[in-house]
């Protein structure tokens, strides 16, 4: 491990910043956090990025598809979280809804369905309309749309 204080040669850097973003897709928002923990100059940080763009290891288009597939699929995300989070990362509007059209339709229904089904098992609440109150709140904080998780509501509690 390095001490805190060591400086990077240019060369040392370029290394360090292929290998952190051949690792995942990264966005330039980790990759300018990165350049901070190796405490590269301000001046310099332009260059590194635009080297890591021209040699395509650097893509916020890739980055966005990537993410938004990863939370849709494993973690469940709705579209608005994934949105937020990628705003978070300041990815371009533009780049966010291209990766946000790239989900299925068919399987984003689904997966909400499969997901608020799988929940109202274990919801111990007698009560339909508290049941469906925690239902709602449940899918909300997934992130998904409340017009869809009213429909989908409706259809698995009749």
């Amino acid at each position: 491990m390095q001490p805190d204080n060591k400086f990077y040669s240019k060369e040392q850097i370029l290394q360090k910043l292929e290998t952190f973003c051949a690792y995942r897709e990264r966005c330039e928002a980790e990759v300018k956090q990165k350049l901070f923990s190796l405490q590269v100059k301000n001046e310099d940080v332009d260059f590194y990025i635009q080297y890591l763009k021209e040699n395509n290891f650097l893509n916020e288009t890739r980055f966005a598809a990537s993410f938004s597939r990863g939370k849709f699929n494993i973690k469940n995300w709705g579209k608005i979280k994934i949105k937020q989070a990628l705003q978070v990362k300041q990815i371009d509007a533009n780049k966010i809804q291209q990766s946000l059209e790239q989900i299925d339709t068919t399987d984003y229904l689904s997966k909400l369905k499969i997901l608020l089904i799988k929940k109202n098992k274990n919801i111990r609440e007698e009560d339909e309309n508290k049941r469906k109150q925690k239902l709602f709140a449940y899918a909300l904080q997934k992130g998904y749309e409340s017009t869809l998780i009213h429909q989908t509501i409706k259809e698995i509690i009749k």
